[in-house]
């Protein structure tokens, strides 16, 4: 099961490094962010566990830590509005340039510091 969180993780990072769209580059970061949350869950999830809710539990009883939950929905939260942000500002790029494609973009900004036309 852990080597599935990694391979997430890794698949979602070559797809951060190696496309070339920033569509899909957004994509790939969210699924390796998908896979961090879900390592740190596997993780954090130990069995034996109680929930710490105040009652009729036993003094000898292991109680689960909810630090590391509460950093994980946190983390889930500050993961979507980082990717709202950069679909958010892609949007506004898209509106600019016709394509998501990088090196079309950096063509058309080199064509427009040299003062020749877009190709």
């Amino acid at each position: 099961m852990e080597t599935l969180f990694l391979l997430t993780i890794f698949i979602g990072l070559v797809g951060a490094l190696c496309r070339k769209n920033l569509m899909l580059k957004a994509l790939s970061m969210d699924v390796m962010g998908t896979g961090v949350i879900g390592y740190f869950l596997f993780i954090a999830s130990r069995s034996g566990m109680v929930t710490p809710i105040v009652g009729n539990a036993p003094e000898t009883v292991a109680y689960a830590d909810p630090v590391p939950q509460a950093v994980i929905l946190t983390a889930i939260v500050i993961g979507f509005s980082i990717i709202a942000l950069l679909l958010v500002c892609l949007m506004i790029l898209s509106k600019e340039y016709p394509t998501l494609d990088i090196d079309d973009i950096e063509r058309v900004e080199a064509g427009k510091r040299t003062g020749k036309p877009r190709p």
